[in-house]
Formats: C-alpha cells, structure tokens, sequence
C-alpha cells in the first residue's frame, strides 16, 4: 500500500523556493525551524482523578532558518540592514515547496516576516565545498496552504 492509495501526493523535501512580497526571491539549499507551539495550562480538580482540564494560552512560532550558497545577490543583506538601520520592514514571506513535476503543493506563509540572523560564510582557502549564507526570520503569525 502506497500514499497514492487514499488519494496523497506525497513530495520530496528538496524542491522549494521563497517567496517575498508574492516574487519568488531565491532557492535555498535548507529550511529549517517551521513550527509552532501552544502554551498550556493544565488544571486538575479535587476528586477528579480520571480528568484534567487543559486551558489553552498563546502560540509561539519558532524561528525559520534558510541556509543558501552564497551569490552575488545582496537582497538578504539589504534586508537586514534595514533592520539594523531601524527602518524594519517586514515581509510576507512565502515558503514553497513543489513536486518532482514542478506543481505547486504547499506553501508556507510567514506573515510579517522580519530577519532577526544573518550569517556569513566561514571562508578557508583549503576548503573546496560551497559557502553558505544563513538567514533567520522571525514572524508573527503562519498560514499553511
């Protein structure tokens, strides 16, 4: 039995693009840190041995790191000094991730992204792999489609 037999589509997770301001911006080589917690409470009542009550409190997202070999683009780095500068713009900021036939099949949507991490590349002259460039956002609210 596969995904296919109840009618799943399932993907690969090395096909995926960003997206900023509904313009797809670059292709990275790593996603990371897409998630969301919801705080809790729990409650238990006296006699109730059997049962607890769980109160619900407010989410936290979690960080998203891109990780992408460094180019001649300087669009993340602008980015960030905007935020270093004060200006802080922020961003919609679309993850997408399409299929092997190059569908569109989710998207993860930061809504009110800002940066809140650039990293460099560590630079050897022995070293012959790539260098990568590191961009961590914040956000203030996550839509999945």
């Amino acid at each position: 039995m596969n995904g296919n037999d109840y009618g799943m589509n399932y993907v690969t997770a090395n096909r995926f693009y960003v997206e900023i301001d509904s313009t797809i911006r670059a292709s990275f080589t790593e996603c990371s840190g897409l998630g969301v917690s919801i705080e809790k409470d729990t409650y238990l009542e006296g006699g109730m041995n059997n049962k607890q009550y769980i109160l619900m409190k407010a989410a936290k997202f979690s960080d998203v790191t891109l990780k992408r070999g460094i180019t001649d683009d300087l669009e993340f780095w602008k980015w960030i000094n905007q935020v270093l500068d004060g200006t802080r713009k922020r961003y919609d900021v679309g993850i997408i991730l399409f299929n092997q036939a190059g569908e569109r099949m989710q998207t993860w949507r930061l809504i009110q992204a800002i940066p809140v991490g650039w990293k460099a590349p560590s630079l050897q002259a022995s070293a012959n792999n790539v260098a990568i460039e590191e961009l961590s956002l914040a956000y203030e609210r996550l839509d999945v489609k």
